[in-house]
């Protein structure tokens, strides 16, 4: 018997609808708040790496994503020269098994579609434009109210909405995300001929330059910069500062340069990092994915990471008869280490591009990292 017969998720990002599945499929009750109008995502393309595409699989979704996404094992460091000159290729670590690739990059917003999707076929009920204003808990459940004034008692209440969780401030979880001190330009462009994985370009006018292909005909670009104040620019100038920035790489750079029009969605985001060191629940309220812990995309292991807290919470629900003290001991001591491992790894990279520092040893780290994680979760 479950823990929980009616569990109520606040955000349908990756790991609010990665629980919302597994809790839908196990016969729980789940009702979904979403304070966006409809389906949609921020950004352009995401990177999936093999311990994300392991989840998705357990989901049911695995297949659907194959159709919208592009897969590759190889990664290539090219020097930021005129010509893009290639130093090295590596083949990446297939971090979800043998059966998935290393990697998989689409555009974000299907993903997003995808998720939905399944949720609504297991039985979720997705409520959009919808925000959580108030929780009032006791020993036995959460009373939940909206913005449009309705009330919904539930047994649990899964804060899975984002970065400046609401859901976070309202069980007083001090902990915030902070900068790190750089920033990325994103764009969804056409896919020159000759991307077929990502490659990575350190140095030159930015720290990193690089691109991942996200179909047969498309790709996401990004130029990561130290950190500026990039508000209120129009979307004609946003693309006219990445052509810059872009145009003094090489390879397929020029190409894709070529393809930075207004229609290419380039926006800019600053990187932050944290973790909620301790408890990530307060009684019957837990924050999961980026409200828990976020960092910089340097590892592209934030949706994974999102998508292992939805996994394991659903799992311990479904298998536990109580939601007691040592169901949350459990929990913790499964997401809050490796989750912590992965956002200081992916932090102390970003600084050490900050620091100029030539002698930090990425292989040892990326690798620390894809061991760690290669372990389902």
């Amino acid at each position: 018997m479950s823990a929980v017969s009616k569990v109520a998720i606040v955000g349908g990002g990756v790991a609010g609808m990665v629980s919302a599945i597994l809790l839908a499929d196990g016969g729980v009750e789940v009702d979904v708040y979403e304070a966006k109008p409809e389906v949609t995502a921020l950004g352009s393309g995401i990177t999936l790496q093999g311990n994300a595409l392991r989840v998705f699989d357990q989901v049911g979704i695995w297949e659907r994503i194959q159709e919208q996404s592009y897969s590759f094992d190889e990664v290539s460091m090219r020097a930021p020269d005129p010509a893009g000159t290639v130093i090295a290729s590596l083949t990446e670590t297939r971090t979800g098994g043998p059966e998935y690739p290393a990697t998989a990059g689409m555009y974000r917003p299907d993903l997003a579609k995808i998720l939905a999707e399944r949720a609504l076929e297991v039985g979720a009920r997705i409520h959009y434009g919808t925000t959580v204003t108030g929780l009032e808990q006791d020993a036995d459940g959460v009373t939940l109210t909206t913005d449009a004034g309705d009330t919904s008692r539930v047994d649990l209440v899964i804060g899975a909405d984002g970065l400046n969780s609401p859901t976070r401030s309202l069980i007083g979880i001090e902990t915030k995300p902070e900068r790190t001190g750089m920033g990325i330009w994103r764009a969804f462009v056409e896919r020159p001929a000759e991307v077929t994985h990502t490659d990575l370009y350190y140095g030159g006018r930015c720290f990193i330059a690089g691109y991942c292909p996200t179909g047969e005909n498309s790709i996401y670009a990004y130029l990561v910069e130290k950190a500026q104040d990039r508000t209120g620019l129009t979307p004609a100038e946003s693309v006219e500062i990445m052509r810059d920035l872009a145009g003094s790489y090489g390879g397929p750079w020029q190409e894709i340069r070529d393809s930075l029009t207004e229609s290419a969605r380039v926006h800019y985001t600053l990187f932050t990092s944290h973790v909620v060191p301790d408890a990530w629940n307060r009684g019957r309220v837990v924050i999961i994915g980026d409200a828990a812990h976020s960092c910089p995309p340097t590892i592209a292991q934030g949706a994974a990471q999102a998508s292992e807290d939805g996994l394991v919470l659903a799992t311990m629900l479904l298998e536990s008869d109580q939601l007691d003290q040592q169901f949350w001991d459990e929990f913790h001591a499964r997401r809050i280490p490796r989750a912590s491992h992965v956002v200081e790894a992916s932090t102390t990279l970003g600084q050490w591009q900050l620091e100029g520092k030539r002698d930090g040893n990425v292989p040892a780290l990326m690798g620390g990292v894809a061991q760690l994680v290669a372990v389902p979760a």
